[in-house]
């Protein structure tokens, strides 16, 4: 087989790829056995047609674009290891010659991995997080530990206020029509939140267990649903119960229930320390994302389009996960936010070119510096990854291993050794 790369763009080249006549020969004796399963020919079961017979009933030709599809991606991987690029999109391909006997030749248009061009990325002057634990964190901390450890007391005799909880039955109409995915029944939603269509929180407000309420609502102009988008709605609302939360008294008792002190001044003593060290790590963070933000600032990077998408894509795909952690599902979200599929991914659209942009720096100084990670470092990397999972390393490196995503590990485990060199020379 031959290669040739040459690039017309900044980050676009084709790829000129000839591959010998016996490998032809090979894909055309395995599309045929492909075929043959389901070829059908007068006198011949099937399954059982000889070659012979199927090409002279349905032509050689008739065998070309499976055989295509057998050996063109095997080629186009060789293609791309012999020319030592790295395609960061799906190719355009133009098959230019495929036949019996002959060699198989193809072109394909490939956006590639873009140059880096850094700046100064050593001895810059970043401004550090200052990492002092204040009277007003303390005071934050404790408030979050009362929410956190608050009761839900049901309200029998007060109307819902906004940060209550109420446990509701509703059903959605649009031109006097149920809609789906407008349904549900003992629905609980702190008010407040804003999870719901804007206006639709605001209306339960003042209502008592028990009360029914026409909630009137718009959909947004923008709306994920099209059927919906813009339209007046009217909401049946049942109101159930009505929760508030019940915060703890900070004394003694308090800090037995939620930790292993006896008194207050015990648990706060400790509570402080854990402060500053979450706060080292938070500074610390910080730091080293300015460092990379100035890094990055300083270096000059034309990225393809293709690689902001399939990061938005990769960002969408995680919240889906997360959403569905949490016991929701990405429509849900939608529904409930007010917000298209393409609305989230305009809001990404930012943060996904600074990710990709910083990954395309650090390997860039990782190129530069020499940095690569050890045996040993990935040894390390597996055996945390081991003690996470409460499974030993070597069977987490046979899974990595097995999916081949063992590498990734090692990618991760480079752009964090990167960044601890940035932060160290600046």
């Amino acid at each position: 087989m031959k290669a040739t790369w040459e690039k017309i763009e900044s980050n676009v080249g084709v790829l000129e790829v000839e591959v010998n006549a016996e490998r032809v020969t090979e894909a055309l004796d395995q599309a045929f056995k492909k075929v043959q399963k389901r070829a059908s020919v007068p006198g011949f079961r099937k399954g059982k047609v000889p070659r012979t017979i199927f090409e002279a009933k349905y032509g050689v030709e008739s065998l070309y674009q499976d055989a295509i599809d057998i050996l063109l991606p095997k080629a186009y991987a060789e293609a791309v290891k012999e020319a030592a690029i790295q395609p960061v999109d799906q190719p355009e391909v133009d098959v230019e010659q495929f036949a019996k006997g002959e060699t198989f030749k193809f072109k394909a248009k490939v956006t590639v991995k873009p140059e880096v061009k850094l700046g100064d990325y050593k001895g810059l002057n970043v401004e550090q997080q200052s990492a002092e634990v204040t009277e007003e964190d303390m005071n934050a901390e404790l408030e979050r530990l009362q929410q956190r450890h608050a009761e839900l007391v049901i309200v029998d005799e007060d109307t819902a206020k906004s940060g209550d909880t109420v446990v509701i039955d509703f059903e959605g109409f649009v031109d006097g029509e149920a809609f789906e995915g407008g349904q549900a029944e003992r629905y609980s939603l702190e008010l407040g939140s804003n999870s719901f269509i804007p206006g639709f929180e605001d209306q339960l407000v003042g209502l008592g267990t028990g009360d029914f309420k026409d909630v009137e609502v718009t959909f947004p102009e923008h709306y994920h649903a099209e059927n919906l988008a813009g339209k007046p709605a009217l909401f049946k609302v049942k109101l159930h119960e009505i929760k508030r939360k019940q915060l703890p008294v900070l004394d003694d008792e308090f800090a037995k229930d939620v930790s292993e002190f006896e008194t207050l001044d015990e648990y706060k003593a400790d509570l402080s320390k854990q402060l500053q060290e979450r706060k080292d790590r938070e500074a610390q963070a910080a730091r080293e994302a300015a460092v990379v933000e100035a890094v990055s600032a300083k270096a000059e990077v034309e990225i393809p389009r293709s690689m902001i998408e399939s990061e938005i894509q990769h960002m969408v795909k995680d919240l889906d996960n997360r959403l569905r952690m949490q016991g929701m599902n990405m429509d849900m979200f939608l529904t409930l936010s007010g917000q298209t599929i393409a609305d989230l991914r305009e809001q990404m659209q930012k943060e996904a070119d600074v990710r990709v942009k910083n990954n395309l720096v650090l390997e860039q100084v990782a190129k530069a510096e020499s940095l690569a990670i050890s045996d040993e470092e990935l040894a390390e990397e597996l055996e945390k990854m081991g003690q996470a999972y409460q499974r030993p390393a070597d069977e987490i490196r046979t899974i990595l291993e097995k999916n081949g995503t063992i590498n990734n590990l090692r990618e991760e485990a480079l752009l964090r050794k990167t960044i601890k060199f940035l932060a160290d020379n600046n």
